[in-house]
């Protein structure tokens, strides 16, 4: 996360008038003050992608990672096998979304609604394939594999096969 700061910000002088004729059909020139505001100083907290869809355009090179990511829980690759196989980004570059629920989002389908707050929090990107594959191993050791359980039928008989290796 990288915070930025902008540059001073002035705030717009204001012009008023000031004063009135002193009789009905009497013009008289209001006296114009200039009156302007102390410069104050904006933050904004911007969260920098640290990956981009061109590092990972292929299903291959996700799989490579997820392999290198998840080796100490290999049901997690068979898990973003069944849920996206193994794509974050879609042909034009932009995150893959769930068919069944939109919100679902990326490699490990991490709905948006549910966890971008909390995701957020945490420091991770859902969007990009680091943050999805980090938020995807806090999920799964805070919950285990409850999150994916709408697919486990894809991915369970997986689980049995790496318990017994």
């Amino acid at each position: 996360m990288i915070e930025l700061t902008t540059g001073v910000i002035f705030l717009v002088s204001s012009l008023y008038a000031v004063g009135l004729p002193a009789q009905v059909g009497q013009a008289q020139q209001p006296q114009m003050t200039i009156q302007t505001a102390e410069p104050i100083v904006a933050t904004s907290t911007i969260i920098v992608a640290t990956s981009t869809a061109s590092s990972f355009t292929d299903s291959k090179t996700v799989e490579a990672y997820l392999r290198k990511e998840y080796v100490d829980t290999p049901i997690l690759v068979e898990v973003a096998r069944c849920e996206s196989t193994f794509r974050q980004y879609n042909t034009e570059g932009n995150v893959i979304r769930g068919k069944v629920n939109s919100a679902d989002v990326g490699v490990m389908q991490i709905n948006e609604k549910y966890h971008s707050d909390q995701a957020l929090k945490l420091g991770y990107n859902i969007y990009t394939v680091e943050g999805n594959v980090d938020y995807a191993k806090y999920l799964h050791a805070k919950f285990g594999l409850q999150p994916w359980s709408s697919s486990s039928s894809c991915w369970s008989h997986h689980e049995l096969e790496l318990a017994r290796n």
